[in-house]
Order: C-alpha cells, then sequence, then structure tokens
C-alpha cells in the first residue's frame, strides 16, 4: 500500500477543512448543485474525451495508486544473476524450477520461453509487446487523470458563472446578493480541490508508477536475453548494474 498518497490526500483535505473551521461551519462550503455541476460535468467531458472501455477501466488504475507492490531492482538483479549461473552450469533447461518460483509473471513467461527454445528474437520481440502495453495502460490513465485536472477547474468556472447570472436576475432583492455570490464561488473552490490536491498529483504519481514499473521490466528484459544468448554471468551482472546506477567493485580495473 502506497502510504504517501493517503497522507497526502488526508493531510490536503485537513489542512483545508482545519482552515474553514478556524472562521465557520464546514457545512458553510457545503452546497449540492454545485457538486453535482463540478462532480457530473467532470466525469461528462471524460467520457467525451476517452473511449468508453478506457473509461471504465479507470477504477482499476486508480487502485494503483493505492495498492502498488514493486520488487526492488536488486533483488531483481541479484535473481537474475543467479539464474544466468545455473544455466550457464546446468543448462537452460536446470532453470525450470525458477519459472514456478517466479512472483513476476513477466519474468515467468520470458523464462519459459527461454527454456523452450524460442528464438532470442521472438523472445524479445514478446517481451517488448508486453513493455508496450504496460506503457500504454499506464500512459492511458496519467492522461484520464491529467484531464479529469483540467476539466474540474473549468466546470468550476462554469457553475460560478451559472451562480452569478442567476444572482445578477434577483439584484431586486439585495439581501440574497452575498448568499448567491458565496455560492457562485463554492464550485471554483470544489474544481480547484478536485484538481491540485487529486487529479493533476494522482497523474503524476502514475507516470512515476509506469517509470518504476518499465525500468524493472528492462532489466528483466536485458537479464534473461542475455541468459538464452548464454552469456557470462559477469557481463550480465555489469549490463544490469546500470540500471542501478552501480559502479563495478573494483573501480572499473581490469
Amino acid at each position: 500500500m502506497d502510504i504517501a498518497t493517503i497522507i497526502g490526500i488526508v493531510s490536503g483535505l485537513g489542512f483545508i477543512a482545519g482552515t474553514i473551521l478556524l472562521g465557520s461551519s464546514l457545512l458553510l462550503f457545503w452546497d449540492t448543485p454545485s457538486v453535482v455541476i463540478v462532480c457530473g460535468g467532470t466525469l461528462a467531458g471524460l467520457f467525451v474525451a476517452f473511449p468508453l472501455k478506457d473509461v471504465l477501466g479507470l477504477i482499476k488504475v486508480t487502485m494503483r495508486l493505492f495498492i502498488f507492490k514493486l520488487q526492488k531492482s536488486e533483488d531483481i538483479v541479484a535473481n537474475l544473476i543467479e539464474i544466468s549461473n545455473k544455466a550457464r552450469k546446468g543448462g537452460l533447461l536446470s532453470i525450470e524450477s525458477d519459472i514456478a518460483n517466479a512472483t513476476d509473471p513477466y519474468l515467468a513467461s520470458a523464462l519459459q520461453m527461454t527454456v523452450d527454445g524460442v528464438k532470442t528474437a521472438d523472445i524479445g520481440a514478446v517481451m517488448q509487446k508486453k513493455m508496450d502495453m504496460v506503457k500504454d495502460s499506464n500512459g492511458s490513465g496519467a492522461s484520464m487523470f491529467t484531464t479529469l485536472g483540467s476539466i474540474a477547474p473549468a466546470f468550476g468556472m462554469i457553475g460560478t458563472l451559472i451562480g452569478l447570472v442567476q444572482m445578477l436576475a434577483n439584484l431586486d432583492d439585495p439581501a440574497s446578493i452575498g448568499p448567491s455570490m458565496a455560492v457562485a464561488m463554492i464550485t471554483t473552490f470544489y474544481g480547484a480541490i478536485l484538481a491540485n490536491l487529486f487529479f493533476n498529483p494522482m497523474a503524476n504519481k502514475l507516470k512515476i508508477r509506469c517509470g518504476e514499473e518499465i525500468s524493472n521490466m528492462n532489466i528483466i528484459y536485458e537479464g534473461v536475453l542475455s541468459i538464452r544468448e548464454g552469456e557470462h554471468p559477469k557481463l550480465l551482472e555489469e549490463k544490469l548494474n546500470v540500471y542501478l546506477g552501480s559502479k563495478p567493485k573494483d573501480g572499473g580495473k581490469k
């Protein structure tokens, strides 16, 4: 579970609520028509901007912001080096047990193709295709949240304009001008909160998640192709250490 996302949302709402309570009641900032225009309008805009299947899949994408377990890159590298050593000593068939023990479907599938004798180029093509699918999925989710972040404030402004028009239509009642103006401004308030506390930060978090996941997939890609080609484990280690940003233990001396 991503504690940072939860802390950010809870603390952000807490700061806003606390600031409101210092000068008034929370109920003063609740207006049902404003909620309807901002939330309903934002959702409607999303349906216009994206295909139905993408919008319906947004719930699944959102869950990745709160529940996301990513294996450490160092552990992946260590595992691949171990598999490489085993394959070099006992042949490719000796790594069948590693396929059963693999918790990452991407790694398990690649190793299975390796054991089955699939050509290196074909393994690479399949693995690359899977990486592209992950990029597209995460990219679509981030794009939807970015769009929501731009639509919400716009509908907040639309709600404000609606409220102002209604207020101007009742200028003959001076006592209603103040309360009507307050209600008109609340929609802008709602749109700003949705965009800056939820949608835009969530889009950024998904981009980070995608980068982390693709980085791990690239490590596995390099590792499995190296194992398939029978490269020396030391060479594999040098290749994969690039992803960790590490330097050779001997300082690069040969």
